[in-house]
């Protein structure tokens, strides 16, 4: 048996690049490594397989690969459990709810999150002579040149008829259309530190096009046929203006195919390049091409969740095939964990949990609704194969960003960012005491070492060390534990950081409960975008 194993291990080593191979004992940091970010959307904590092998059933051998090649880490987080407020922080180093942004997400044609003088990661790493991508989602608001009286024009309501049928574009529409779409966007990804963009705002929202930079691809010109706006495949939300001919799974290949060109462009240049990919998947609409098609035997999220693996792996490809995977650091995750309503139900019943051991789904103050998947692959830097324990949050990648650069973060910017690099180098010590995610309502969720309190108004406290799965509430048992935890809550709050530092000043009055009234189909609507 004992030979066998050594076989097999042989194996593996033979199909891992010469540089995964390499001893790591407290090496130097190099300067200016390439960054590429590849954040998925909605993909569960279960649904990579490195996570979740014997609950998994989605082979998803790319992202296994970076599990094999790299550090994955166990108790990494979102600043939510939907999307845009994660973006935010992931971009920024600083809690999505110290904005206006308290509950729910950007909502259509909504304006810049982002604030025109607040550091990004890309912000950052063009101070050091990089050059800068974001290709895919961005859903973090532009500056859409529409006037009051048009937005009634750019969505449409559904008709009464034939599955198939879609709104009609008059003559109003079309010339509201041409006026909108016709002008620069201001307020996007490169006006916040990105050189260049190509991507969907947002896939199942208008407009139903590509943009480059800041224009559309194209002027819409009919409104999406109806049958790509509901039932299990298409679950787009809006009807609304798109270019001749769209097509919803068309997105994630051109997004592979732009990565892919961009890496091969940069790769023959001097400088160092930081690629964001914001991917549009797993997130409905389930717009699976056809090679992907029953591919996973399970449904069609775990066929997504397969072509969305194998995006993955082209990116990689590219790295390599470009001569660059050596001096690139890869950090792969997602935004939030996977939606209940795309399949989880089934999913359960064939034995896959895209939540893994924890409780909850997307939208969720619990664990299952912001702990991700979260990969790093550095190679000669991060031990490959290697596991942290340690908490961490998508807030922490401008920090650590900053410190590998050899930069000092200004006291307003990165405010709650904490470097992983020391992590990266194999430490084992923590380097943040606490971290807040937060539900797509608003609620929040305080982690203090194993312990978390949900900042309800019956407040709740568990225990996840001992209990990952958040079956038992604590609260009764330890008053004086929640109290300590709701006073570093207010804390955080009140210093408008949770880093060491001058205190800064949050955006807007921070509201404790910003939306536990709302309706059961209210936050239910607002979790399908």
């Amino acid at each position: 048996m004992r030979h066998i194993l050594t076989i097999a291990a042989l194996v593996i080593l033979f199909h891992l690049p010469a540089t995964a191979l390499h001893a790591v004992g407290a090496p130097a940091t190099p300067a200016r490594p390439n960054v590429v970010i590849i954040l998925a959307d909605d993909l569960g904590y279960g649904d990579v397989q490195g996570y979740n092998p014997q609950r998994g059933k989605i082979p998803t051998p790319s992202m296994d690969r970076l599990c094999v090649q790299g550090m994955r880490f166990t108790d990494g987080h979102s600043s939510s459990g939907v999307c845009s407020p994660s973006r935010y922080t992931l971009l920024t180093g600083r809690y999505h709810w110290r904005t206006r942004l308290q509950s729910g997400i950007v909502g259509v044609f909504g304006a810049p999150l982002i604030a025109p003088d607040r550091l990004t990661i890309a912000d950052l790493a063009k101070r050091h002579g990089y050059r800068t991508a974001c290709i895919g989602k961005w859903h973090l608001g532009w500056d859409w040149p529409v006037e009051p009286a048009q937005r009634a024009l750019l969505q449409g309501a559904r008709r009464k008829g034939k599955d198939d049928e879609a709104p009609i574009a008059d003559a109003a529409h079309m010339a509201a259309w041409q006026g909108v779409f016709s002008q620069p966007i201001p307020g996007g990804p490169t006006t916040r530190g990105f050189d260049e963009y190509f991507g969907t705002d947002v896939p199942n929202w208008p407009p139903y096009c590509f943009i480059e930079n800041n224009r559309t691809m194209g002027i819409p010109s009919e409104f999406l046929p109806r049958h790509l706006l509901g039932g299990p495949e298409h679950l787009a939300s809006l009807p609304g203006p798109a270019v001749k001919d769209w097509k919803l799974d068309a997105i994630l290949p051109a997004l592979g195919d732009r990565a892919c060109a961009t890496i091969d462009r940069w790769a023959k240049t001097k400088e160092p390049f930081l690629i964001y990919m914001p991917l549009t998947s797993p997130h409905e609409p389930l717009a699976v091409n056809k090679p992907w098609r029953k591919k996973s035997g399970l449904n069609l999220y775990a066929d997504f969740v397969m072509e969305t693996d194998a995006v993955v792996g082209r990116v990689l490809e590219a790295l390599d095939k470009a001569g660059v995977s050596d001096n690139t650091l890869v950090i792969f995750t997602s935004d939030n964990g996977k939606a209940s309503y795309t399949g989880a139900a089934d999913l359960e019943k064939m034995g896959h949990y895209s939540s893994g051991p924890l409780r909850g789904y997307k939208t969720s103050v619990y664990e299952g609704g912001h702990r991700e998947p979260f990969v790093v692959r550095w190679p000669g830097m991060v031990k490959p194969g290697s596991m942290c324990g340690q908490l961490v949050h998508h807030a922490d990648i401008l920090a650590t960003l900053a410190a590998i650069l050899g930069d000092a973060l200004p006291a307003s910017a990165g405010e709650d960012s904490f470097s992983l690099l020391p992590l990266f180098k194999g430490s084992d010590q923590a380097v943040r005491g606490n971290a807040v995610s937060c539900a797509a309502n608003g609620t929040p969720g305080l982690r203090m070492g194993e312990w978390k309190y949900v900042a309800n108004p019956r407040p709740e406290l568990y225990n996840l060390a001992e209990d990952i799965g958040e079956a038992k509430n604590l609260a009764a048992d330890k008053p004086e534990l929640v109290e300590q935890m709701k006073m570093l809550l207010e804390k955080i709050i009140r210093e408008g950081r949770s880093t060491p530092g001058e205190p800064q000043k949050n955006d807007v009055v921070v509201r404790r409960f910003p939306n536990q009234n709302a309706s059961a189909k209210t936050r239910t609507k607002k979790a399908r975008q």
